[in-house]
């Protein structure tokens, strides 16, 4: 026989976060998940729709945009990105830690999180070179990887159900 103090123990940090009321509530409630899944693909559409702006514009003459400085176009986009990429993170953290046990060994998975830090970095080595040129090679190359880098990212969020 087991004394209460040894039980609590026993517990792992994954069991007691899969027991956790809000959890159990996410994965209970019929309509939860799927809104907070398509929260998440809204707010995925918003982060690509806004760099795949910038990133075109960089890479080729849009003649709605040709008008349109890119630094301006990104400065104008900037908050939207920003709004986009704060609900994917919440939504996104939401959705691991309700499926936490699942996903840390999804193939899937680890490869969008790996492409979101490729992401990351590619943003920001771009932002630090400074003002962005679309006549400068570097800076069209950046923006190309950008392009393949989210399709990558939104690809294997969708295999991760699949994997």
């Amino acid at each position: 026989m087991s004394t209460p103090a040894l039980t609590a123990s026993a517990i792992t940090p994954l069991q007691a976060l899969d027991h956790w009321a809000p959890i159990v509530w996410l994965k209970t409630n019929v309509y939860a998940y799927p809104t907070l899944e398509v929260m998440h693909i809204v707010a995925i559409a918003l982060v690509f729709g806004t760099i795949w702006m910038v990133d075109l514009r960089l890479l080729v003459r849009l003649r709605a945009l040709d008008q349109i400085d890119v630094q301006t176009l990104a400065k104008a986009l900037l908050p939207w990105t920003v709004v986009g990429f704060t609900l994917a993170v919440a939504t996104g953290l939401t959705m691991f830690v309700s499926r936490i046990g699942d996903l840390i060994n999804n193939t899937a998975f680890i490869i969008k999180m790996c492409l979101l830090f490729a992401a990351g970095t590619n943003a920001a080595i771009l932002h630090a070179r400074g003002r962005m040129d679309a006549k400068n090679l570097l800076t069209r190359m950046q923006a190309a990887l950008s392009i393949v880098i989210w399709l990558m990212v939104i690809t294997c969020g969708r295999w991760i159900a699949y994997l």
